[in-house]
């Protein structure tokens, strides 16, 4: 039996602003969109994989998530980790490095952290 991961799901408080974070800061756009009753998902990603993030956005929910102690995270592989690094510094979202490891997180609007680590191809 095989099972191929397809998406992640973020819920967010305010989906515009995640939408423009997340382009901003890791490329990715709008896949598809479903509005309901209530609730918006929007599923994003990019060119360089089939895997996608979902951010839900529920109209009764408009205040921060409650994230725990947000032991989770979710990992992108920079292509150019130097030049990336630069854009997170300037967008200010940096929330944890790791040198000895080569790696830092990122925090979108919401606070879920992201890991950015470099490319193994380099």
């Amino acid at each position: 039996m095989k099972f191929k991961m397809v998406h992640e799901n973020y819920n967010v408080a305010d989906l515009q602003k995640s939408m423009a974070f997340f382009e901003k800061a890791l490329g990715l756009t709008e896949v598809r969109r479903i509005n309901g009753d209530g609730f918006t998902i929007v599923y994003i990603g990019n060119a360089e994989s089939s895997f996608v993030l979902e951010l839900t956005h529920l109209e009764s929910h408009p205040q921060a998530y409650n994230l725990g102690e947000c032991e989770f995270h979710l990992a992108f592989e920079a292509e150019d980790y130097e030049a990336a690094h630069k854009l997170h510094e300037e967008m200010g979202c940096i929330c944890y490095e790791n040198p000895a490891m080569g790696i830092y997180f990122i925090t979108d609007p919401d606070g879920y952290w992201l890991e950015i680590v470099p490319s193994k191809n380099k």
